[in-house]
């Protein structure tokens, strides 16, 4: 019989020393925006407001990355919590592709960072596995997964039906370009470059209260005068925004406490990713992280209204015993709980509250992935720019008509190819999944390609921007061509021009 002889909770993330604390609020300041909430949301805001050119003062109330953002599982997954056949039949299919192409833009948003500051963070893209529950009748799983898939491949998504999901062998969905990454790695390296050119990180600073005209955060003896306001707390700090508000806000949030453990397992055991069962309400989840000579594995679940558990011991000795049933060797290491939000429709609160108070919450199991999508939607907002995924987010919406938001109409000014290709990266990076009669853009060896198949299965790669002024072209699948969005050129499957203005065809390129 195995035991846990853990002595505390610890999460693997917050194992590592720190090597920097920052000083609490002493003085008085003004800066052009204050972030509040030192988690994923508030950090990565401020790093993007400062490169925007706006001063920032970014203000946590304990640590940095400490909180939620520190006993995350650290999933980078655009799949939501609830299931996209859901969500189309409750939100319409423009809403739900939206709020999949919104987690998209946010990996990449990761991994744009990642990349430009070099930051040592174990990002990997991996797949993701969506697996029915054991309970479920083999045969519904099948249809319910297929579904899933079917769906997901109707909206643009890299997504295929599997009959066995690894390690966990029931029937399921794969999800191409999810990611992971050590979040608190990823928080501290990019925490220390907002100081400086007038902006500032104050730790152990809490806000005891927000004024208006002008705006004011007091924090003790001191204030910070600024022109905007960012709420990035876990749960909405909302002092001085409208009380009425601020309790209906408060009343669609509905917080979750959720478990994790963390063990280790002989290399190669277990394929590495993400899963996620498909069950209502409370479900398992792991990741699996490869490591030279063995693997890192985090199972998750046994979730609960928070405050409703006696006794929360036995969430992690159910949780232990049945990771053991996939991997009877870990050695378990850590274990740790977190909360999450959820709200009525399934989709985050973010955006403005009122005039220069913005909230982003209610993140779900999608914390890392809304969380930086919070920011990215903060920055624009702060620098007067139109967000693609505003009105659907929108914290002050009440509910979700469906077919009363056309995506592509709605933003117009911020086209939908645009979107896609700027930040959701390739639709694959795989030609797996291209079947006969289809088309993608895809990644391949780190180079972007347009690939289809022919009837017959007969495989064409070209290069994907148009000849005319570099647009990227998409797949017209009534039409069987290559079609450039930007000024209307229209070429073959293999590449010739079929109408301009374009002149010359789409270079061919030998299969990798």
């Amino acid at each position: 019989m195995h035991t846990t002889t853990l002595p505390e909770t610890i999460p693997l993330w917050l194992t590592e020393p720190r090597t920097h604390h920052y000083a609490h609020l002493t003085r008085d300041l003004r800066v052009d925006v204050v972030v509040i909430g030192g988690g994923i949301t508030g950090v990565t805001a401020a790093y993007l407001l400062k490169r925007a050119g706006k001063t920032v003062a970014l203000l946590d109330r304990r640590r940095v990355g400490e909180r939620e953002t520190g006993h995350t599982t650290a999933h980078l997954t655009a799949v939501t919590d609830r299931r996209l056949t859901d969500l189309v039949s409750t939100v319409g299919e423009d809403h739900a592709q939206a709020a999949w192409d919104a987690g998209f833009a946010a990996i990449a948003q990761i991994h744009e960072i990642v990349v430009r500051e070099n930051i040592e963070c174990n990002f990997s893209w991996v797949p993701g596995y969506l697996f029915s529950s054991p309970k479920a009748d083999l045969e519904q799983a099948r249809i319910d997964c297929g579904r899933e898939a079917e769906v997901a491949e109707r909206l643009g998504f890299d997504a295929t039906y599997v009959d066995e999901v690894p390690i966990l062998r029931r029937p399921g969905v794969r999800y191409e370009t999810q990611a992971r990454f050590h979040p608190t790695r990823y928080l501290m390296a990019l925490v220390e470059r907002i100081p400086g050119e007038g902006c500032f990180v104050f730790e152990d600073t809490s806000v005891d209260e927000i004024r208006d005209n002008p705006l004011q955060v007091r924090c003790g003896p001191s204030t910070i005068v600024a022109d905007y306001l960012v709420v990035a707390t876990h749960v909405p700090l909302m002092s001085g925004a409208g009380v009425v508000r601020s309790t209906l806000l408060q009343a669609d949030l509905f917080p979750y406490s959720t478990y994790a453990v963390h063990g280790r397992v002989a290399k190669g055991r277990l394929p590495e990713g993400l899963y996620w069962e498909d069950s209502p309400g409370a479900y398992d989840y792991m990741r699996v992280d490869g490591h030279p000579g063995y693997d890192d594995v985090i199972f998750g679940g046994e979730d609960h209204k928070t405050g409703q558990a006696d006794d929360t011991r036995r969430c992690f000795a159910a949780l232990e015993k049945r990771l053991r049933e996939h991997a009877p060797t870990v050695k378990i290491m850590h274990r740790w709980s977190g909360q999450v939000l959820e709200t009525r429709d399934g989709l985050p609160y973010i955006g403005e509250v009122s005039p220069g108070r913005f909230v982003a919450t209610g993140f779900a199991g999608n914390g890392m992935t809304f969380g930086t999508l919070g920011a990215m939607m903060a920055t624009d907002a702060v620098s007067g720019r139109k967000n693609p995924w505003q009105s659907l987010f929108d914290a002050r919406r009440t509910h979700l008509l469906t077919g009363a938001w056309n995506y592509l109409k709605e933003n117009k000014d911020y086209p939908y190819y645009m979107i896609r290709q700027r930040f959701a990266g390739a639709e694959g990076k795989t030609l797996r999944g291209l079947r006969p009669g289809s088309g993608k853009i895809l990644e391949l060896d780190g180079k972007r390609v347009a690939a289809s198949r022919d009837l017959k299965g007969v495989l064409t790669i070209l290069q994907p921007e148009c000849t005319h002024m570099g647009c990227e072209v998409e797949w017209n699948t009534a039409e069987q061509s290559w079609d450039c969005p930007c000024h209307g050129s229209r070429f073959t499957a293999e590449g010739r021009v079929i109408g301009g203005p374009a002149e010359k065809p789409l270079e061919r390129i030998s299969p990798i």
